[in-house]
């Protein structure tokens, strides 16, 4: 499905299909983003294989085994703009907060925002997913 050599395939074909439906270059900043989430995965010793699927119609990704951490949902929310959300019961946003506050641009307990024509501070959102893959393992 993936026509991109470095871009991880595709497991879910609704998930593929809610990708290919993004406007460009919206899609390409997701499609950046799912694989930082996915090469961040891959570092994390503790986290095992991330199970990429829809969650209230947005690509979403859990840690299966172990269940180490929250669900990561990505989505766009506007022509220009788009989010890595994280469980608003978490305190992990109040933590991304606390450490990026600079960084990013937050919406309320939830949400991290982008946009689309700014690059991403790898490092730090990388921190951040991991964050969110190994809540369970830091609470």
């Amino acid at each position: 499905m993936s026509t991109n050599p470095e871009q991880t395939e595709f497991t879910d074909s609704s998930v593929d299909l809610v990708f290919k439906a993004y406007p460009q270059p919206l899609k390409t900043r997701l499609l950046a983003l799912r694989e930082l989430i996915f090469k961040t995965a891959a570092g994390l010793q503790a986290v095992g294989d991330i199970e990429e699927t829809l969650k209230w119609g947005q690509p979403s990704y859990l840690t299966q085994h172990p269940k180490t951490g929250t669900t990561i949902r990505i989505d766009a929310v506007s022509p220009d703009r788009y989010a890595l959300y994280v469980h608003c019961q978490t305190n992990l946003i109040e933590t991304f907060k606390q450490m990026y506050a600079d960084k990013f641009e937050f919406s309320g307990n939830r949400a991290i925002i982008f946009d689309q024509d700014k690059s991403l501070p790898e490092k730090q959102l990388s921190h951040c997913i991991a964050l969110a893959l190994t809540y369970h393992l830091n609470k």
